[in-house]
């Protein structure tokens, strides 16, 4: 789908790929709708976007809180007109601990960010969507989502939800005006540690083990639009996504053991 003239939804559009997204989307002539729970975030994004932020509206909410959600659309389409796309970016990871040390309060979070967060999105925006001519739903997962990262268990868990929620859907609209794609990004330079809460103590990683060079944020923001406007039904971003997908599929249990290995460190 070519983004110009559409409106698309934009989840943590406040940082990092969400932030990037916005301001690519805006370049290439779309109308965007940036939502974040960070109000100053937004701010800084709107600011940064310049000349462009006439075409963007922002909006500060929890995605995790359905009500708040479901009064979206209509203060959008009053704002924008339409509604075209929806690209569900927003997400947090967990502290980097064991499932045995893991709280509930922690797992609520990411399960209710990360998921429930995804799916409120897409209920509450599909019937609009549905009225278009043509429109888009680009749900963000992870390499984490089908490759088991030891630490990231239960983040891993939602991300691997998002997945089979997205691939579903993708089944469940076919012959319609909607199209969906599951985008599955590796290691990109963002702050989402800091955005999750996330304290990492980072003197216990050996770099000789784990050193790679990871995607810039403004790089994956790139690819992930190029999967929307090409409709593919799913996109690996960074060659270490890529590379792992390929093992993956070849040795399930060989690459678990090599990210293991990897990881290693900081659960020591």
């Amino acid at each position: 789908m070519n983004p110009s003239n559409r409106t698309i939804i934009v989840t943590g559009g406040g940082s990092g790929m969400g932030r990037e997204l916005v301001k690519q989307l805006l370049e290439k002539g779309a109308r965007v709708a940036a939502i974040d729970l960070n109000n100053v975030a937004l701010l800084e994004t709107k600011q940064i976007c310049g000349a462009l932020s006439k075409n963007l509206s922002i909006h500060t909410l929890n995605i995790a809180d359905r009500t708040h959600v479901e009064q979206l659309p209509e203060a959008i389409l009053k704002i924008h007109g339409s509604i075209d796309g929806l690209i569900n970016n927003a997400g947090i990871i967990q502290p980097f601990v064991k499932i045995n040390d893991l709280s509930y309060e922690a797992i609520d979070r990411v399960l209710n960010v990360n998921f429930y967060g995804v799916v409120y999105m897409t209920k509450t925006f599909l019937p609009y969507l549905l009225k278009q001519n043509e429109a888009h739903i680009v749900n963000i997962s992870s390499m984490g989502g089908f490759l088991p990262v030891p630490g990231q268990t239960i983040y891993g868990a939602s991300k691997a939800a998002v997945k089979l929620f997205t691939e579903g859907l993708n089944s469940e609209l076919r012959g319609t005006s909607v199209g969906v794609t599951v985008i599955f990004p590796g290691a990109i330079a963002t702050n989402i540690t800091e955005n999750s809460g996330v304290k990492m103590d980072t003197s216990k990683i050996d770099s000789s083990k784990t050193q790679y060079k990871m995607l810039s944020a403004s790089q994956a923001a790139r690819q992930i639009i190029s999967a929307m406007e090409r409709k593919a039904f799913r996109a690996c971003v960074g060659s270490d996504s890529k590379f792992m997908d390929f093992i993956y599929r070849m040795h399930p249990k060989f690459a678990a053991g090599f990210i293991a290995k990897k990881m290693g460190d900081l659960l020591k």
